[in-house]
């Protein structure tokens, strides 16, 4: 497979050209960013109009504001995408909606098949205990930017899926008592920490606190690469570590 990577210049970005490196089953078709100096003998491109060279998927670790543009040139080609990046507004969502009628696309708020196991098993347990208080805790390193984080949102969507009543209340941020409905989100920022989201599930007669941590930035690559396997020959859609799980 022939992958392009956009934002490859970013944390993410490098992480997967290292992994495409070292796979013998795929191969660079380009990298792109702003960042670079367009530069074809080396595959390096400045901005995705530049690259029209064969490409058998994109996975973009960019800015979720790119995602309109990246869209665009992906439907235009008519290129699967796996989108690795989080904060996207409502209008940024619903380009996303739209493009995937056109073209298969992956979006996950985390690409980690470890957080993907993370939301199922919150999901059982907000059904299990329907009536049981929920508090979901996220830490990141501090230069993060989106608060709260892409994953703290898919974990509070999966249970609010078995909850339909459910309310979020992120960061608590008045006085007074928490109502039976409301998921608490509390986002942490400390030094350099990768990601730690811990789940909270409170009966009043006991706690099962469910958490994954990264260790390294190195498993989003993973995630995402998993992700692109698993979208290649898909019809167009939109798809989710979720679906991809039910698949396995």
């Amino acid at each position: 497979m022939e992958i392009l990577v956009h934002g490859a210049t970013g944390r993410m970005g490098q992480n997967l050209l290292k992994l495409i490196d070292k796979s013998p089953a795929h191969t660079l078709a380009a990298a792109v960013s702003p960042e670079l100096e367009t530069n074809p003998e080396h595959r390096e491109y400045r901005q995705l109009s530049e690259y029209t060279g064969p490409a058998d998927l994109i996975i973009d670790f960019s800015h979720h504001t790119a995602v309109g543009a990246l869209l665009e040139y992906a439907q235009a080609r008519n290129v699967p995408v796996v989108i690795g990046t989080t904060g996207h507004t409502t209008e940024e969502k619903a380009q996303i909606a739209r493009a995937s009628e056109q073209i298969p696309v992956f979006q996950s708020g985390n690409m980690s098949v470890g957080v993907a196991l993370l939301v199922q098993m919150a999901k059982q347990a907000a059904r299990a205990f329907p009536q049981a208080e929920v508090e979901i805790v996220e830490i990141h390193h501090d230069q993060k930017l989106d608060v709260p984080s892409g994953t703290a949102l898919m974990l509070a969507d999966g249970i609010k899926s078995v909850r339909p009543d459910a309310t979020y209340n992120i960061g608590r941020p008045e006085g007074g008592k928490r109502t039976g409905e409301e998921i608490g989100i509390h986002s942490l920022r400390l030094g350099n920490v990768v990601g730690i989201h811990e789940v909270l599930v409170n009966t009043g007669t006991q706690t099962i606190t469910l958490k994954h941590e990264a260790h390294d930035r190195m498993l989003f690559a993973e995630g995402a690469m998993a992700a692109a396997e698993y979208l290649a020959g898909k019809p167009a859609g939109l798809y989710n570590m979720e679906t991809m799980l039910e698949e396995r």
